[in-house]
């Protein structure tokens, strides 16, 4: 059934989302809709290089760089009062 569709089915397909979503809605929904397809394909492969493994065990490892609060010196809170 998926097979028969032609060249005239597609155009169509393109005139009624255009009528629906308007000329400037339309290439966001084109770039979104490649963009959903690529993630889900990089996510079904594994073979994004920045996947969060990598993430994981950046965090896990000893020589991990401390958080901003360890890494300031506390302050001493100095009040003059004069009566």
């Amino acid at each position: 059934m998926l097979g028969n569709i032609g060249p005239l089915e597609i155009l169509v397909v393109l005139i009624i989302a255009l009528v629906v979503f308007g000329p400037k809605r339309l290439p966001e929904l084109g770039s979104s809709l490649g963009r959903g397809i690529r993630e889900f394909r990089d996510t079904v492969s594994g073979d994004k290089p920045g996947d969060d493994d990598s993430e994981a065990k950046r965090l896990e490892s000893p020589g991990a760089p401390a958080s901003t609060a360890e890494e300031q010196p506390e302050r001493e809170v100095v009040s003059d009062k004069r009566a």
